[in-house]
């Protein structure tokens, strides 16, 4: 079975190399690229990437582009700042391998456990891990759901299996870099929950989305879950995400409002 790599991209040279030279087994890369600047298009096509820039379409539009443009038995969908560890590879090279030309494979779609590193520190509680995503699948299996969604994911109708190895995320190296894509996350989540209606139009579903939801997403990651156990790079990030789960309804609120 061959294996295609579909990834998108915009300004990533300083993930790009990591990223790539852990899947140098694929028999295909496929990057859709949105007008970077920076030296990504050099990186990707110095690896033999089969590059395409097109404009941004939403995060799961844009993936969904990618994913179309693979030729493979099988698809690997990674993010730009994505890494296979050691292991996650031979897993993938043994089951590719152990699928007989002509036989139907067990499953059609694997989770993959995500590991993130987030200021530093690689997050263990709070929610963070096992962060499964379902990102190996047989070309045409899945696609991506919600396109314009920064948070969309990959969508199959079947049973799915669960493979060995981690992927490492180096998510948030920095406070500020972290506070950025938090910003233009709430952003995009606004619009589309604008969309769905929940604009928060009364005091009461105000007060609940824009106060006490992120308070109550903060004592569930932080408490509940344990996110305390991992220092002080954990207290940044639970008390900055529940800042963004706020700041998206009162965006959603305020282009209801506009």
């Amino acid at each position: 079975m061959t294996l295609s790599v579909a990834m998108i991209t915009m300004n990533e040279e300083a993930n790009l190399p990591r990223t790539l030279d852990s899947v140098r087994f694929a028999d295909e890369i496929v990057i859709v690229d949105s007008f970077s600047t920076d030296r990504t298009l050099e990186i990707a096509r110095s690896y033999n990437a089969r590059v395409f820039v097109e404009a941004f379409k939403g995060h799961g539009g844009q993936k969904n582009s990618a994913i179309d443009k693979c030729t493979s038995d099988w698809i690997l969908l990674l993010d730009a700042d994505e890494v296979l560890s050691a292991p996650l590879q031979q897993h993938i090279r043994t089951l590719l391998s152990s699928i007989p030309p002509g036989v139907s494979p067990p499953f059609e779609a694997y989770w993959i456990n995500r590991s993130n590193q987030i200021f530093g520190r690689w997050m263990r509680h709070g929610g963070f891990y096992p962060d499964r995503k379902l990102r190996l699948f047989r070309r045409c299996a899945a696609r991506m759901t919600n396109e314009g969604s920064p948070h969309s994911t990959p969508f199959h109708d079947g049973p799915t299996g669960r493979i060995q190895g981690d992927l490492l995320h180096y998510a948030y190296p920095t406070l500020p870099l972290y506070l950025e894509h938090m910003g233009r996350y709430s952003n995009e989540m606004a619009r589309l929950t604008a969309a769905r209606g929940k604009t928060s139009r009364n005091p009461f579903s105000f007060f609940w989305n824009v106060v006490l939801n992120p308070l109550a997403t903060f004592f569930y990651n932080y408490i509940v879950r344990l996110g305390f156990l991992d220092g002080r790079e954990g207290l940044l990030l639970h008390l900055y995400h529940s800042v963004y789960v706020s700041w998206k309804y009162a965006k959603a609120w305020e282009l209801a409002r506009k």
